[in-house]
Formats: structure tokens, sequence, C-alpha cells
């Protein structure tokens, strides 16, 4: 990279760097206050909180890039929780084709979305709204009551420790990015993701294959959705058709898109990014815990969190003449 093109990937990777210097920043204060300080237990109990945000955060984003919101994102998390409860038992091959069915499930949840979007031409935020509440019907018809059963191979493998101070989690978080996000980001579908978002109408008119682009997007989000759903299944060993769990991380993810400097207009950001703020998001919780802040207010200062990181991602908008600069 030459040195006159720092300017601009430092600008195009703005949010990418706040986030992870916040991030930074809070985790130091959080690891340097708490009672038991900084050791493997704990850095392993915060990983596997927020990755299982991050990897929803991931699945938001691929939407948002479109100028879109996935209000289902969460319940298509908790479906495949209660999915992954029930048919990832038993002899290794029964095991591995219930993962195959539990991340096929996630993606055809993401491809309804993107068909219902694309030739339905309703607005993503009301049809996810719609088969959100069908697919938490369904995680509550599998699962009525929490329970069920799932491998322990897979949990520890993806909850523990490699080395005995390394998180899994980290690792898998890591190996999603690579295996997922690189190559999708770098693809022409993926650069069409962004040209979408941008501004539908001229990338049509360039000749964009606009549906492609949202289909692959909305599919892509399903089965990050379902990886989630797998790995909370790992953290609880069980599963549980929770609305309240699916709308937290609906919105959570959303804060965090936000917060990792993802534009909510599309075309702007990238899923690191969102990983990032969804690292930063949880630990504010974290730090809520280790300042012994009253339980009571805890919700609301989370509230207040997310609402600011809303506000963020409109108040750029607010503070240009042309749209186009939100690209320049």
């Amino acid at each position: 990279m030459n040195r006159d093109d720092w300017p601009y990937w430092l600008r195009e990777h703005r949010g990418t760097l706040l986030a992870l210097a916040a991030f930074l920043l809070m985790f130091t204060i959080y690891a340097t206050n708490h009672p038991a300080g900084l050791n493997a237990n704990v850095a392993n109990t915060a990983a596997n909180k927020g990755v299982l945000l991050a990897i929803v955060a991931m699945a938001q984003t691929l939407v948002v890039l479109t100028s879109g919101i996935d209000l289902s994102v969460g319940m298509v998390m908790v479906l495949c929780n209660c999915l992954a409860s029930t048919i990832v038992i038993g002899s290794p091959l029964q095991v591995a084709l219930g993962v195959v069915g539990v991340l096929a499930t996630g993606t055809l949840c993401g491809a309804v979305n993107a068909l219902i979007v694309i030739y339905g031409r309703l607005q993503p935020i009301v049809a996810t709204i719609a088969t959100g509440a069908v697919f938490y019907g369904a995680a509550l018809a599998l699962r009525r009551v929490p329970g069920g059963d799932f491998d322990p191979t897979i949990g520890d493998a993806l909850t523990g420790k490699i080395g005995n101070w390394l998180p899994a989690s980290l690792v898998l978080l890591l190996a999603l990015v690579l295996l997922i996000w690189v190559p999708f980001g770098r693809s022409l579908t993926g650069r069409s993701v962004y040209a979408v978002g941008s501004a539908e109408v001229a990338a049509f008119m360039s000749g964009v294959p606009v549906r492609r682009a949202k289909f692959a997007a909305y599919a892509l989000s399903g089965l990050m959705a379902s990886i989630a759903g797998i790995f909370i299944t790992c953290i609880t060993s069980s599963g549980e058709a929770s609305a309240a769990n699916g709308n937290t991380y609906t919105l959570y993810s959303i804060a965090a898109v936000v917060l990792g400097g993802v534009s909510l207009f599309g075309g702007s950001g990238s899923a690191i990014g969102a990983i990032f703020g969804a690292l930063m998001f949880r630990t504010i919780g974290d730090l809520l815990f280790v300042f012994d802040l009253d339980p009571l207010w805890q919700p609301l200062f989370q509230g207040v969190v997310l609402a600011s990181a809303v506000s963020l991602g409109a108040w750029r908008l607010l503070r240009v003449r042309n749209r186009l600069d939100l690209y320049g």
C-alpha cells in the first residue's frame, strides 16, 4: 500500500478501528477490575458470550449492507437452537448429519426472507417481522419446554479452551471470518451487495445482479444465524424456544452493527467492524457487573447505549448534503 493510500484506507476502516479501540479500552477496564483478575476462565467466559453476539452481528451485517434490516435473525437462531438440541446427537455420522440439517434450516430461513423481499417487494423490516413470528412458532413446536440432548463433544470443542488458555470460541470466530466473510467480501457477489446497498437503482442500471446479491446476503445471513444457534446450544447444552432471547439478540445485533461502523443505510462497513462492535457491546454488560450496578438499572443503561448507537448511525446521514458523500 502506497503512502498516499493510507488516508483513504483509514477513512474506509474508521468505524472498525474505532470499535476495536473502544473494545480494547473497555476490556482492559473490565479485566483490571474483575475480582478474579484476567485468568483463563474469565477470558473464556467473556469470549463465549461475546462470540455468540458477534456471530449474530455478522448475520445482521450481511442484510444491513443491502440497506435492509433483518428482525428475524434472533428467531432463526432460536429455531436452530431448538433443532440442534433435537437432532445433533447420536453416532458421529448422525451428529454430522444433524449439524448439516441445522445449517441447511438456517440457510432456508434466510432464503425465504430473500424471496419475500425480492419477489414480494415488501420492506425488509416488515417481511422479517412476519417471518420471525413464523420461525418462533416452529421453534415452539419443536421445543415446548426447555431441554433436549446435544453432543457434548462439539460443545466442549467450541466453548472450551485450547492449550488451557486460548478460548476455542475465538478460533471459531476467526475461522468464520476467514472462511465466510473474507471470500464473500472479495467476491463479485459481495461487491454487488455493497453496490446494491449504496444505490440499488444505479446498481441495476449498471448491470449489477441485484436479485442475486440480495438473495446471497439473506441466505448467508440465515446460515450465520444457524451457526449462532448451534453455538448457543454448545453453551447451554439444551434448547429453548425463548422469544426474549430472540428479540434481545436481534436488537443487540443492530446495536453491534452500528457501533462497528456499518451504516444502517447500506453499502458501507464490514462484518469485522460489527464483530468488534458486538464485543464492545457485550463488554458493557460485563462492566456493569464488575462495578456492581443495581440489576434494576442495567436494562435501562443498555437501552440508552442501544438508542445512542442507532442515533449515531442516523447522525452520520444528517451531516451530509449529498448521500454519495457517505461512500466517498
